[in-house]
């Protein structure tokens, strides 16, 4: 059973609460827990929980059927998030953790970090003491090696995460690395897993090779119990009679595991596998099926590798496995998490700490970012998806109000959707950036939709006599709408608004369901009659970022965006009303090399019969070409808006 304590409880009330538990033949261990405080009580006596409830200073008492108490679901609903310096595991976004199996020599732990930091991971991984199967076998290079890597990781701006494997050696870490790892034959070292936790870092616990579930869930509260609130669990492949692969990689333990407890779970396809060209579809199937991350080993040279160079990738190849994980996440409503690339170091590769890296990452912390509708509204999960789930978040009813809140202040960034896949172009935000020249685009990225046909939990399928939602989720959900001809639809501003107009009318509303995500139903309680409603599962919405305007600097992006170089723009200009005049601005284009990725016209307010022509392009990696190619264009179209230049979903 756990007791969660008021944040305001005074000492006498505490006292209470002890003694009530210690009459009832229970104990009270009191553990800090993020924000909490809790008394993690057991006992065989029965106990009134209501009874328990009601004494004075308690938030709230769960009772846990799981022996794993602070590691379960039961106790703590929501997914926990583990901040590792400026990463973020869990959540919305995928952290990939890179590197090699050992660190071999200066040299080579500085070269490969700076090669996975550029395909895009974002911890360190390397072993500076190796346990080994033989005796004979590289042992690592002890902590001159964790100095290398340390070194390494300031000089990319990563955090590093190292095996530990005896609590002396602990002690010694704690100041060089950044989160420690529970290798597989420590797993229920318990005595090891005790002194870890008393440390307080991150760690990252990594299942035994023949441990069940629940032994490894165990081990988790062992760390949890004894100081530290921060573990992230790791699957790296168990033993079975199979020998065609190193591990069997129990690929179904991570969908179980996540609905058993809280803690973010990653995947580490090199130890599961140990062959290397089966690295990168395990990654996929990993992130397939739910993982908050993979941790891969990657060397610069893996037939000479020291340490298990069978396994690992080479750059090349990770570079494409990091490439098709972007393509793939927005698949399963994720984003593959992203350091700001920052200023290389003189003399050094990579990123230094002295390019802001670390510290751009957390630059939003206070600053708003502006969305249209409410809690569990899309544009909300784009904004999530973007900048975490920490970043303050501020609600608008309109896409107006958007802009707005980025012009005067409000907030930092805006984020509004511009395209879906089915419906095609949202055209009042279209049309929005020319009543707000002073607002530009400064990213993009791309969200899943998923419709679901929601109503009050008393209401049936059969019931349904009208369906609120925006004009877009009733186009995006035709075909399933066709089928109910007798619905009457009415027309909302935001999908999140139609859902809580049915909560808050309650029993007022039971013959009436809402079209919206499925975070919107869980934000307002309703209950999902029908998921996956819209018209093709290809459906996605292109959002983009908004900022406003810098006078004189270089325009402001969002952290994980910092350094990136953009590659694609916006633009929206008319033509002469005569023969040949679009043609020339496109014939601009082409003789540069420069790619159309879009063209549509809308007409312009209060001039019946002329158009403005909406295009996205390329941006090629000679600036010097799309520069030329823009003043081309100013001087063959007219009213020329520049949206922004971004780097592209």
């Amino acid at each position: 059973m756990i007791v969660v304590l008021a944040k305001d409880i005074s000492p006498h009330d505490k006292d209470i609460v002890r003694s009530f538990l210690k009459d009832h033949g229970h104990d009270a261990r009191e553990q800090a827990f993020g924000d909490d405080i809790l008394l993690s009580s057991s006992g065989k006596a029965p106990i009134d929980i209501h009874e328990l409830s009601l004494l004075p200073g308690i938030e709230r008492v769960a009772a846990v059927s799981k022996p794993y108490e602070l590691a379960s679901r039961e106790t703590k609903s929501e997914d926990s998030i583990v901040s590792v310096g400026p990463v973020k595991i869990g959540g919305a976004r995928i952290t990939v953790i890179a590197g090699p199996c050992a660190v071999e020599s200066r040299q080579q732990i500085h070269e490969i970090a700076a090669l996975v930091r550029e395909s895009g991971a974002v911890i360190l991984r390397g072993g500076a003491f190796k346990p080994r199967t033989s005796p004979y076998a590289f042992q690592g290079l002890g902590l001159k090696g964790l100095e290398y890597m340390k070194e390494a990781g300031e000089a990319c701006g990563m955090p590093i995460v190292t095996e530990v494997i005896s609590a002396e050696s602990a002690v010694l870490m704690k100041d060089l690395t950044d989160m420690f790892q529970i290798g597989a034959r420590n797993m229920q070292n318990f005595d090891l897993l005790r002194k870890i936790a008393a440390l307080g870092k991150p760690v990252l616990l990594k299942r035994g090779p023949s441990a069940t579930m629940e032994e490894w869930l165990l081990s988790a509260e062992y760390l949890l119990s004894g100081g530290t609130k921060d573990v992230v669990l790791c699957e790296r492949g168990i033993r079975t009679f199979e020998t065609y692969t190193r591990n069997t990689l129990d690929i179904s333990a991570i969908p179980v595991v996540k609905g058993l407890s809280h803690l973010p779970v990653i995947v580490d396809p090199s130890h599961a596998i140990g062959i290397r060209s089966h690295v990168s579809p395990a990654s996929l199937a990993a992130v397939a099926v739910g993982a908050d991350g993979l941790a891969i080993e990657v060397h610069n040279d893996p037939d000479k590798a020291l340490s298990d160079g069978p396994q690992s990738l080479y750059p090349e190849q990770f570079e494409k496995l990091m490439r098709d994980i972007e393509a793939f996440v927005p698949v399963v409503g994720k984003e593959l998490m992203r350091l700001p690339k920052g200023r290389k170091k003189d003399g050094e590769g990579g990123v230094g700490k002295d390019s802001d890296a670390w510290s751009t990452a957390f630059s939003l912390v206070g600053e708003k970012i502006a969305f249209s509708g409410r809690s569990g509204a899309f544009a909300e999960r784009a904004l999530i998806n973007a900048f975490g789930e920490e970043t303050p978040r501020l609600p608008v009813q309109t896409f107006a109000g958007v802009f707005d809140a980025v012009l005067d202040g409000s907030a930092l960034f805006g984020v509004i959707p511009i395209e879906n896949s089915l419906a095609g172009s949202v055209h009042e935000n279209y049309d929005l950036f020319l009543r707000y020249p002073d607002i530009a685009i400064v990213g993009e990225i791309k969200l899943r939709i998923v419709h679901c046909l929601m109503a009050s939990e008393k209401t049936s399928i059969e019931q349904i006599k009208s369906v609120r939602s925006h004009p877009q989720g009733f186009a995006q959900c035709r075909e399933f709408l066709d089928k109910h001809p007798d619905w009457n639809l009415e027309i909302w501003s935001t999908t999140a608004d139609a859902v809580q107009s049915i909560a808050k009318a309650g029993d007022a509303a039971l013959t009436v369901a809402a079209i919206a995500s499925e975070a919107a139903a869980k934000a307002h309680k309703l209950k999902i009659l029908k998921a996956g409603i819209e018209n093709n599962p290809q459906n996605y919405t292109r959002f983009v970022i908004i900022s406003r305007k810098q006078d004189g600097e270089k325009q402001f992006v969002p952290p994980a965006l910092e350094g990136a170089e953009p590659d694609k723009a916006s633009l929206v200009f008319s033509v002469k009303h005569e023969p040949g005049s679009l043609i020339r601005c496109l014939q601009i284009l082409s003789g540069e090399g420069i790619n159309l990725s879009k063209l549509e016209s809308r007409p312009i307010l209060g001039q019946p019969w002329n158009y403005m022509f909406y295009i996205d392009v390329s941006i090629p990696r000679e600036k010097l070409i799309f520069e030329r190619a823009l003043q081309q264009l100013k001087t063959h179209s007219d009213n020329f808006h520049f949206l922004g230049a971004y780097r592209g979903a």
